[in-house]
């Protein structure tokens, strides 16, 4: 799914009192969407968890993007995955 696509589905999902988390591999085409919590991934296309069989750098990924649904406090929260 396009960055667009997923920006706005998230903002609709949230008008509707459901938290969503998004998963950036394009920072500057999602900033344009203003989704409300965004976890920025420096992973390639296809790889938004992580490289395939790096089952610890995925668990972390999805660990930390929980930890920011839960955790944003304001609209537009954006938090930076740094690889290990």
């Amino acid at each position: 799914m396009c960055n667009q696509t997923a920006g706005l589905i998230a903002r609709a999902l949230e008008e509707n009192e459901i938290a969503t988390v998004m998963i950036s591999l394009l920072d500057e085409v999602t900033k344009k969407t203003r989704p409300p919590r965004v976890l920025s991934v420096p992973f390639g296309f296809g790889q938004p968890l992580g490289p395939p069989e790096e089952v610890a750098v995925q668990r972390a990924v999805l660990q930390l993007a929980l930890k920011l649904a839960s955790e944003a406090e304001r609209p537009e929260t954006w938090w930076h995955y740094e690889a290990p």
